[in-house]
């Protein structure tokens, strides 16, 4: 397969999972009833809202992965952009940039643990 293809295929991934996670989403917010109540009343097809969840929970983690191929297909695009928009500064700011998500990526891994 050609690059292309790759990222097309990888594009229609992301689009399907996005949508997936949504639909999931909204299903825990607006459809499964939370707190005290009925037992039964918190499935839906089948799955209990926890399953639901944890459901929501693992698109999420494949998404962030995809994303992470995205990016790295588009690696060129990202850094013939950064060169154009700001000239001799791009190289520190790509650095900038790579740096805030690993800082990003802390802080929210420091929040889910304690």
């Amino acid at each position: 397969m050609k690059k292309n293809d790759w990222k097309y295929l990888l594009d229609a991934l992301l689009f399907v999972d996005l949508c997936s996670i949504t639909a999931i989403g909204l299903l825990l917010a607006f459809v499964i009833p939370t707190g005290k109540g009925p037992e039964a009343s918190k499935y839906f097809m089948g799955l209990h809202r926890h399953q639901w969840g944890d459901i929501h929970l693992y698109l999420s983690l494949f998404m962030l992965g995809l994303l992470v191929l995205h990016v790295w297909l588009n690696w060129t695009w990202v850094v013939n952009s950064t060169k154009s928009y700001l000239g001799e500064y791009w190289q520190k700011a790509l650095w900038a940039l790579c740096c805030a998500w690993v800082v990003v990526l802390f802080i929210a891994w420091v929040a889910v643990m304690f």
